[in-house]
């Protein structure tokens, strides 16, 4: 198999209109479609799709437990700008050694951290 590349990612939600404001205003990134699965745009090459489970026969079984690492050129000052728009991070800024990581979570408890390697890959 040959992948070329990710397409989207798909995360669960309760409150579609609360997570559609919460995504395009409070994260601050792109919504390039609307509807029952709205999509968002992470940087250059992923998309993020909001999911209500009951739009698929399911129910909301939990929020995405794995963290969504979305680079950015500074870790300190994105979020700083975050924090002013009431985004609540969990714990300080973590330094790898690699790389430095902040982590934050959507309104229904989705992981997200922001992320810059800062050491050169080996």
């Amino acid at each position: 198999m040959d992948i070329e590349h990710v397409d989207f990612v798909s995360v669960p939600v309760t409150d579609m209109e609360r997570s559609v404001a919460w995504y395009r205003d409070t994260l601050g990134v792109p919504q390039t479609s609307e509807g029952a699965f709205p999509e968002f745009k992470l940087g250059d090459n992923v998309f993020l799709y909001l999911i209500d489970p009951k739009n698929i026969d399911q129910e909301f079984e939990g929020r995405h437990q794995a963290h969504i690492a979305l680079r950015v050129l500074d870790v300190a000052e994105a979020r700083k700008e975050l924090e002013g728009r009431g985004v609540e991070f969990q714990g300080e800024t973590f330094d790898t050694t690699v790389c430095l990581m902040a982590h934050f979570r959507d309104p229904d408890g989705n992981q997200f951290m922001l992320h810059r390697r800062y050491a050169p890959a080996e």
